[in-house]
């Protein structure tokens, strides 16, 4: 039986979103995945690695879902609900969380870990991961590229500014830390959204795509939303991914 518009959005409204996890969504949105394949890098990397750092880890997912974590593996969260997840996740397998403000400054010494890591970071502090790099570690990120899925944002906000982000930037940022940028790429993917209440549990949870979304700020725009779903299918949007590498020169 088709659910009613009250009971997608009711459902979508009080489900927890903590974490990193998107499995609510199985079935209901779908979002096509970068060809370089994050957690495989990742996985080869902390193989090898001696010390380790993850920043924003979120709820510790990707670490957690790795074969082998390296003798000293640390990851940091600002977010309590976060936190807490990461922590729950992580140390098991033997790996560090500690708790960080989000701002400009990590708390370790210099030259500590020769493997820095970070998915989809709100922001990448280049000089502070130059800094805590030993000399000829490497940084690897995946990371939010330009006009990440405007189409959903532009529905709700209309048109939008869309030159942050931009990967160049980003590796004349890495440049100007001491760091040199071995691989970059860039690529942008298909997301469908089967059900308003997929996009209500995705808004809640990227909280950047809509900033300061609610359920009651935009019910007009989210039931027309659902009669153009219910009328024409799905709605049809594009994340944008870029895969940056940047090592530290070894001395």
């Amino acid at each position: 039986m088709r659910r009613t518009y009250d009971d997608l959005v009711q459902e979508a409204a009080t489900v927890s979103v903590d974490g990193w996890d998107f499995s609510w969504l199985d079935g209901r949105a779908s979002e096509e995945r970068p060809s370089w394949g994050y957690a495989r890098l990742l996985g080869e990397r902390m193989a090898t690695a001696e010390a380790a750092l993850d920043i924003q880890t979120g709820g510790g997912e990707v670490l957690a879902g790795l074969p082998k974590l390296p003798p000293v593996a640390v990851a940091t969260e600002s977010w309590p609900p976060n936190l807490a997840l990461a922590a729950s996740r992580l140390r098991p397998r033997g790996a560090r969380v500690v708790a960080d403000d989000g701002g400009s400054c990590l708390p370790f010494r210099s030259g500590t870990f020769d493997l820095v890591s970070s998915r989809h970071p709100v922001r990448t502090w280049w000089g502070e991961i130059a800094r805590v790099l030993r000399s000829g570690g490497a940084y690897l990120s995946q990371q939010i590229g330009p006009r990440s899925v405007f189409e959903l944002a532009e529905f709700f906000l209309g048109p939008l500014d869309g030159s942050a982000r931009d990967p160049r930037a980003a590796k004349e940022e890495a440049e100007a830390s001491g760091l040199e940028v071995v691989d970059l790429r860039l690529e942008r993917l298909r997301m469908e959204f089967h059900d308003v209440g997929a996009v209500i549990y995705f808004l809640r949870k990227v909280i950047w795509i809509v900033p300061g979304f609610s359920v009651e700020r935009y019910a007009d725009r989210l039931r027309d939303l659902h009669d153009r779903i219910e009328q024409e299918g799905p709605f049809v949007a594009h994340s944008s991914r870029v895969l940056i590498e940047a090592r530290r020169p070894a001395q």
